[in-house]
């Protein structure tokens, strides 16, 4: 089961589509943080740039290490920031899923607006938790590593679930659902944070994830109907 959904999502993940919610996420994040760029570094220059006159070495060192510590950043917060407004998208990921793959199957029901922004509020903090995790690889290797799947693996198949599910039934039916079939999701979770843990390519773990899980929900509620 696990392996079909994800020969089905890497068959689909770079379709036009989906290329179109991807590039309007990315698009949305790139704007947002030069914006964000601009600011501080309009900050920086007006208040404390000029306090620091009577040592221009210092103002300059600081002005180097700012720079630099923000390239860092922003080179951290874009998939983060990606997932935010991926997230907005999702919906529409998932309806071309299910049209492409199920179109005998009645279509799932949009979620509402605020339901959209709190789930890519949510799907923010893990991707910026697993990211945060990632860095700590860095430094701590061993078993860090098994740290960061399996919380991962948790969070992001509960998440990601909770969202394909939403779509068919409540969410009192889809925690249900999901205690149920703990293991099969938790497997697909397990996935998506191999994308979360590769630089660049982590950029598609909200279109991956989605796609993944509602491959996944496909499958349990067909066996569940048997």
């Amino acid at each position: 089961m696990l392996i079909e959904s994800v020969s089905k999502t890497l068959g689909q993940l770079f379709s036009p589509p989906f290329r179109s919610v991807l590039w309007k996420s990315i698009g949305l994040t790139v704007a947002l943080l030069i914006g964000l760029w601009f600011v501080l570094e309009t900050v920086i220059s007006t208040f404390l740039l000029p306090v620091l006159g009577p040592w221009p070495w210092l103002a300059t060192a600081l002005g180097w290490l700012f720079g630099a510590g923000l390239v860092v950043a922003m080179g951290f917060l874009i998939a983060p920031v990606t997932s935010i407004f991926a997230g907005v998208f999702l919906d529409d990921v998932a309806a071309e899923v299910e049209r492409i793959h199920y179109p005998d199957d009645p279509p799932g029901n949009p979620l509402a607006l605020s339901t959209s922004v709190g789930i890519a509020a949510r799907f923010f903090g893990l991707v910026l938790l697993g990211n945060l995790l990632a860095l700590a690889l860095m430094l701590f290797l061993g078993l860090g590593i098994i740290i960061f799947f399996l919380v991962n693996g948790y969070l992001l198949g509960r998440e990601y679930f909770q969202f394909a599910a939403l779509r068919r039934m409540t969410c009192e039916q889809a925690e249900e659902v999901r205690r149920q079939n703990g293991p099969a999701i938790f497997m697909g979770g397990l996935v998506i944070s191999g994308i979360l843990a590769i630089p660049l390519v982590n950029l598609l773990t909200p279109l991956f994830a989605a796609t993944l899980m509602t491959h996944i929900h496909k499958w349990i509620a067909r066996k569940d109907a048997v």
